[in-house]
């Protein structure tokens, strides 16, 4: 069941990006909340908060690695860890997958979630499989740091 969770973040996070390109792309951003939150169509050739633009290959080959090692680790310890982290891992790969799949498919990851905060800053724009790996990534830091991963 929890493997299918995964297949449904993937899912998700690519019909958000179809919507993305068929309704945003080429458009003025839609919004949801005047100075808060609109949707906008945004090619991202790099890594969160556009770090490392135009690193294709080397996000390629981080992401296989990534991706390879939680397989590898939910295979080999699935038992050990406890049901919160290995969904926390889930979650972080299928968030992997989802941007994965754009880099491969497109040479880019398409973003279209825009927060304003405040006056003078804009959250950088990201997609469902970047939330996926941030929560994924939370709830294992803050599981290990907790010491509460291990059944």
């Amino acid at each position: 069941m929890l493997y299918l969770m995964g297949i449904l973040i993937i899912v998700l996070d690519q019909i958000t990006k179809f919507a993305a390109v068929k309704y945003l792309k080429g458009k003025s951003p839609y919004v949801v909340i005047e100075n808060f939150f609109q949707l906008c169509y945004v090619e991202n050739t790099g890594a969160a908060f556009g770090i490392l633009q135009n690193k294709k290959l080397f996000f390629i080959v981080i992401t296989i690695f990534v991706i390879i090692t939680i397989v590898l680790f939910l295979i080999k310890y699935s038992s050990s860890v406890t049901l919160l982290f290995r969904f926390g891992l889930i979650m972080l790969l299928g968030g992997a997958i989802g941007n994965f799949i754009d880099r491969i498919r497109l040479g880019y990851v398409v973003d279209f979630f825009s927060f304003k905060l405040g006056r003078n800053y804009n959250f950088p724009v990201f997609n469902v499989a970047d939330i996926f790996v941030v929560l994924g990534t939370i709830l294992i830091m803050g599981l290990i740091l907790l010491d509460r991963y291990e059944n």
